[in-house]
Order: structure tokens, then sequence, then C-alpha cells
């Protein structure tokens, strides 16, 4: 089997899951980064989505977000299209094998296919919350409001999540320098006081959750907290637009939220 198809074989195997909206896979991320940029989908800048993908895999490391392998065979296969974009191909094996075809094109079909999937399961996930009338999104009394120009708010996925953490964590840095006694505050501790902050408002900006920290480990443990307040259903996180300013709206705990990891009520029957 040659690397050309070693490589089409890996990047056919990435699943296009629609069970659940929510879930974040590579593909996911590729459709984010495709977004963000503003770029078509049919003519992908390989070299700038490989770079923006490698550093959001590097950000989820880092984070010790658990990455399943399929993340790692994606960044192997955009390295590799993009290395086949680099070199040209000879004229003379072009007319033997009477191939032209871009060796982006396998990735935009698995990227359409995915996209047509996603859609559809959002349509059927927004459908049952409707018919269950489960909760009310927070920007609804101000859309009656506001009128029919008023620009709904949107759930924010995690790689919008993660983009906006990398943009706090960016202007950390250009903040003067504040030399502060050492302190590692727990994950527990830090959802704590995130949510007596969140019960003083109706909502918070995102980027308010990080306004009394000072420092890089503060920065991935106030992030981690806030990731597992979503999980704990305790929280909902909205964004006004497209890559539009992310609120977070505290929520009442429903009686099905997960427990928190070491809860021995977790383990009662």
């Amino acid at each position: 089997m040659t690397q050309s198809e070693d490589f089409e074989s890996a990047l056919e195997a990435l699943p296009v899951r629609v069970e659940n909206v929510n879930f974040e896979g590579p593909l996911d991320l590729l459709l984010h980064l495709i977004k963000r940029n503003e770029v078509n989908i049919y003519d992908i800048p390989i070299a700038l989505i490989t770079t923006q993908y490698l550093e959001t895999i590097n950000l989820m490391q880092a984070l010790d977000l658990d990455i399943a392998g399929e993340f790692l065979v994606m960044a192997a296969s955009l390295i590799h299209i993009k290395s086949k974009m680099l070199l040209p191909r000879p004229e003379t094996a072009s007319l033997l094998e009477g191939e032209d075809e871009d060796p982006r094109d396998l990735l935009v079909r698995r990227l359409l296919e995915h996209q047509k999937f996603k859609a559809a399961a959002e349509l059927l996930h927004e459908r049952e919350q409707v018919r269950a009338a489960q909760w009310q999104r927070p920007d609804e009394r101000v859309a009656n409001i506001a009128g029919d120009d008023y620009e709904p708010e949107l759930e924010v996925d995690l790689f919008g999540l993660l983009a906006a953490f990398q943009a706090v964590v960016q202007r950390s840095k250009v903040r003067p320098k504040m030399v502060l006694p050492a302190e590692q505050i727990p994950v527990e501790v830090r959802i704590e006081q995130l949510l007596d902050r969140l019960s003083e408002h109706e909502a918070c900006g995102f980027e308010d959750l990080f306004a009394d920290v000072h420092d890089k480990s503060g920065l991935i443990v106030t992030f981690l907290a806030l990731l597992e307040m979503i999980r704990l259903k305790l929280v909902r996180v909205f964004q006004s637009g497209s890559f539009g300013p992310i609120r977070v709206y505290k929520r009442p705990r429903p009686v099905d939220a997960p427990h928190p990891i070491g809860d021995p009520e977790a383990h009662r029957g």
C-alpha cells in the first residue's frame, strides 16, 4: 500500500458522528477553522488551516484534555496534504497515471458529508428541545423587545471556547506583571468562586471570568472549571452570532445532570 493510499484509508476511517450534536471531533475543528477564517471549503488554504489546527490540539494537550487518536490522524493527514501541495507533481507521472486530482479533494468530500449529517442532527436536536420545552434561551426576552433585527445568541461549541481562551491567554501576556505568591487553586474551588460570581449577575462575559487571574496556571484552572460547569449543566454558554462575544449564564442544575468527578453520590444506585 502506498503512502497516499495509507492517508486515504485513514481519512475515510474518520467517523461521521450524528448521535450527539455536541460531540466535537477533528472534522468539527476543521469546519470551525474554515468558518472562522471565512475561506471557501472548496479552496482550503491548507498551510493556514494546518497551522491553526496544530495550535488548537497543542492547546488541548496543554489543558490535559482527552484527545482522541483521530485528532492526531487528522493532523498527520493535513501535513500529508500540505507536503503534496508543496511538491509539484511531475508532468510525466501525471500523463502516465491520468490523475490531476487536487490533494484536498478527499478532505473536502469528507467535510461536506460531515457538514450535511451534522446539520441534520442539529435540526432533530432543536425539534426535540422544542417538543420537550425543557429550557428557554436567555436571549428570548431581549429578542421580544428588540424585534426581528435582533441577532439571536448561539450555543458555543468546544472549539469556540478554545478560540476565546486563546485570545484571553494572548492578552494576558501584555498585562503588567504582578508578583504574587504561588497558589494552585483546585478546580472544585474555582467552580464555587465562579458560581458565586454568576449568582450576583444574570450573566457574565467570558473574559470577565478571568479578570481576577494573574498567571497562566490560574487561566488554565478557570477554563477547566468552566468546562466542568458546562458538563455538570450548571451553566449555559452562548455567543452573539458567529464568533461574537461569549456570555455565560447560570442555570438551575437539572435532576439528570452528571455528578462531579469523585462524587460519592455518583456510585449510589
